[in-house]
């Protein structure tokens, strides 16, 4: 398991490397921004399944938000 761990840091190591030294260059700090975000969401859902924890389901949260609705429209 250890070494899935690894790979998978080394994996996002090297899009950082080929993705930051360009947003920097061209100043695109919202870019840089978002990327950062999306990529930290990724490692962290990536690395919970490498380490066989479950991840939340994105449809428990999408049901809880229109589930009174649902029930007010019936």
């Amino acid at each position: 398991m250890l070494g899935y761990v690894v790979l998978l840091v080394l994996a996002f190591l090297i899009m950082i490397a080929l993705e930051v030294p360009g947003l920097v260059k061209k100043k695109a700090w919202r870019e840089l921004a978002a990327f950062s975000f999306f990529l930290l969401l990724g490692f962290a859902l990536a690395l919970s399944q490498v380490l066989g924890l479950e991840a939340p389901n994105p449809t428990d949260a999408i049901e809880a938000l229109y589930k009174p609705l649902s029930e007010w429209l019936k």
